[in-house]
């Protein structure tokens, strides 16, 4: 053979011998693998070939032996690639560039941990993070305790905390009453940002200082939050502002808040009955996933603006008076408006509303002598009317969100934590407020039903006969429902397994905030009582000819196809029908994942069937003697024995791999 041709060949073997390795050896394991891993890989591969044809000496070139020779090599590259891929997963190498910032990330992770470890000590928690509760069941005072406890400790731990502890809240089906009303109290009282980090901040988000931007801006806070505080401003136009500035490294802060909270409900959850029972990971991934859409401030403007498009469908009314495009009153609830031009991820700017928050508005609502009973019924109608209507609706209407403004009517200020509840669940909800309406507890329980996420198996007329002692309880006539209603609905309703979806439970956590409102202005107020008469008038403006013929032209759009398809549908039925031809198929693993499921099994059991009965086969043929003579004391038999040995070598590590290493 010419040399310039023989080393041309060499040279191409030993540059695409790795590669074609390398391939064969990640598709038969079904890994996807970086260069470096495939170039290891077919050298591997290549370095077996040679230590295997160095034993078989000058038989090395015999044809036979080159299928030997080429099974050894992909048995090497194989056993390589799996090793290589349990000790130092795909993707571990590139997070190696990464390693100094991961470092000093685990460093500040540790010192925030260590100063929560702390906190929990000292306040008596952190056997409970450890699972080494005490024995039996705490009595009252015990619980009271602990919630006491718990409330000061999340204070103390710092604004991400006490989200989560506001959140938690809300959750009747997973804590005792007695934590709930604890944890309602929660604040966390912060000093306010010097103000050249501030206008730093606002003239990255604004994109020139905020002399230029505004009129005149006042530098020092009207009021400071742990994530925002808000500065009073006047723009070019002479229009008052309320400029919400979010704190420089309250993104940082809360990142790494949240991955200790994941941590701590991962630890909750493998070590604890009551972590498993509550589901604690899935819990605080919605908290994070609601905690991280509050800091971008473009949301909170849209959920603002959405909220007032939803609760003003009259919009051409100015000052929020008269009648409503679809004849619903107006809400007498002002809604501050949105300047989304100035709007950035840590900046908000709204109109201005001259008040008094509601928690401070005690001695102006007896000086002015206001109708304490019809600005609460104000409210709860505004409230009630963005959940059952609307869709959209404020998740924290606490006294410090509410305003008395000086026209005598109050305003909802800080959209940063909403509701969003869909057509199907406002629909529910209505029928279960007119359900209580007629004190019929079998309407309740379907309309119940329909809200949660109910279990397969649910013993019905049990269930029933629970919500009729409920409502004989809590809504005959005379009794005052409050807290403990809601305490006892969200416990009834765990009590059966049944799972309240997040956005009921945000909408009944914003009734439960509400109710503290309300009380401040009335005392004793009866929420259920008035949530009646909104039903009540809900379903009349529903059932007016206005509104109930755009609701049947809604209908029919939406039936009216079916319908058009209906005679075809008839007629080809019949026909079968009369030609003996109609039947019935049930397609058995419909669902792709089970067919996958089925195909996977079937492939390990044949790949393990056919790997042993070819090892088999491979001994029993090196195991005979005779045989037709290739070459010298080569023999035919030993060199099909040899290559089934390696194709069950290959079949058998295959199976292991599939068997011990999930599919990516």
């Amino acid at each position: 053979m010419n040399p310039v041709v023989f080393l041309l060949i060499g040279a191409a073997t030993a540059l695409l011998g790795p590669v074609v390795m390398a391939v064969v050896a990640r598709r038969l394991l079904g890994l996807r693998i970086g260069r470096v891993r495939a170039l290891l890989t077919g050298c591997v591969g290549l370095l077996a070939a040679a230590v295997v044809g160095t034993p078989l000496g000058p038989e090395a070139g015999h044809t036979p032996l080159v299928t030997v020779q080429l099974g050894a090599a992909l048995l090497a590259a194989m056993v390589f690639l799996a090793v290589s891929e349990a000790a130092v997963p795909s993707g571990t190498v590139r997070g190696v560039v990464r390693w100094p910032g991961a470092v000093r990330r685990r460093v500040a992770r540790s010192q925030r941990y260590t100063q929560l470890s702390r906190i929990a000590v000292q306040h008596g928690l952190r056997r409970f993070l450890t699972g080494r509760s005490r024995p039996g069941a705490a009595g009252p005072q015990d619980q009271a305790q602990l919630a006491r406890s718990l409330r000061l400790a999340l204070e103390e731990a710092g604004a991400t905390f006490v989200k989560l502890g506001q959140v938690l809240s809300s959750r009747y089906d997973l804590l005792p009453e007695v934590f709930v009303e604890e944890l309602s109290s929660l604040q966390h009282e912060v000093g306010a940002e010097p103000w050249p980090d501030i206008e730093r901040v606002l003239a990255q988000e604004l994109g020139a200082p905020p002399q230029e931007v505004f009129a005149q801006f006042d530098p020092q806070p009207l009021a400071a939050g742990s994530m925002a505080q808000v500065h009073r401003a006047r723009l070019r136009d002479g229009q008052a502002v309320a400029v919400k500035v979010q704190r420089p490294g309250a993104r940082q802060t809360v990142e790494g808040d949240l991955d200790i909270l994941f941590r701590i409900s991962d630890m909750l959850e493998r070590h604890t009955r009551w972590g498993r029972t509550v589901g604690s990971r899935a819990l605080v991934q919605g908290f994070a996933d609601s905690l991280r859409e509050e800091l971008d401030f473009r949301t909170e403007a849209r959920n603002t603006a959405a909220v007032a498009a939803n609760a003003a469908p009259a919009g051409e009314h100015g000052d929020n008076g008269g009648p409503a495009a679809d004849g619903r009153p107006a809400p007498r609830v002002r809604l501050p408006r949105v300047h989304q031009q100035l709007c950035g991820q840590r900046v908000l700017v709204l109109e201005w509303l001259e008040g008094t928050t509601l928690n401070r508005a005690d001695a102006t609502l007896e000086t002015r002598g206001l109708d304490r009973a019809a600005l609460a019924r104000d409210l709860l109608a505004c409230l009630l009317e963005q959940i059952m209507i609307g869709g959209v609706f404020h998740a924290d209407p606490h006294p410090g969100n509410i305003l008395l403004l000086e026209d005598g009517r109050l305003a909802l200020v800080d959209f940063g934590s909403v509701g969003r509840i869909d057509p199907m669940l406002r629909s529910s909800l209505r029928t279960m407020l007119l359900a209580i309406d007629r004190n019929d507890p079998l309407a309740l329980s379907d309309a119940l039903l329909e809200l949660v996420e109910r279990p397969e198996e649910i013993d019905e007329e049990r269930f029933h006969r629970a919500l009729a002692r409920f409502t004989a309880r809590h809504l005959t006539p005379g009794t005052t429902p409050g807290r403990e209603m809601f305490t006892s609905l969200f416990q009834l309703v765990a009590q059966y397994g049944l799972t309240v979806p997040p956005e009921v439970a945000a909408a009944f956590r914003a009734l439960a905030t509400v109710e503290g409102s309300l009380n401040r202005l009335v005392p004793q107020f009866d929420i259920v009582q008035e949530a009646r008469s909104f039903a009540a008038d809900e379903l009349t403006r529903r059932l007016s000819p206005r509104h109930l013929s755009r609701s049947l032209a809604d209908e029919a759009a939406a039936v009216l196809p079916m319908l058009l398809r209906l005679p075809r549908r008839a007629e080809r039925i019949t026909s079968a029908l009369e030609h003996g031809r109609l039947s019935i198929s049930v397609r058995l693993l419909a669902d792709e994942r089970d067919r996958r499921f089925i195909r996977g099994i079937v492939r390990d059991v044949l790949l393990a069937f056919l790997g042993g009965l070819t090892g088999v086969l491979g001994m029993l043929l090196l195991s005979t003697q005779g045989g037709p003579r290739l070459s010298g004391s080569l023999r035919l038999f030993e060199v099909f024995g040899y290559n089934m040995l390696l194709i069950s070598s290959v079949l058998v590590l295959l199976v292991l791999f599939t068997i011990t290493t999930p599919r990516r």
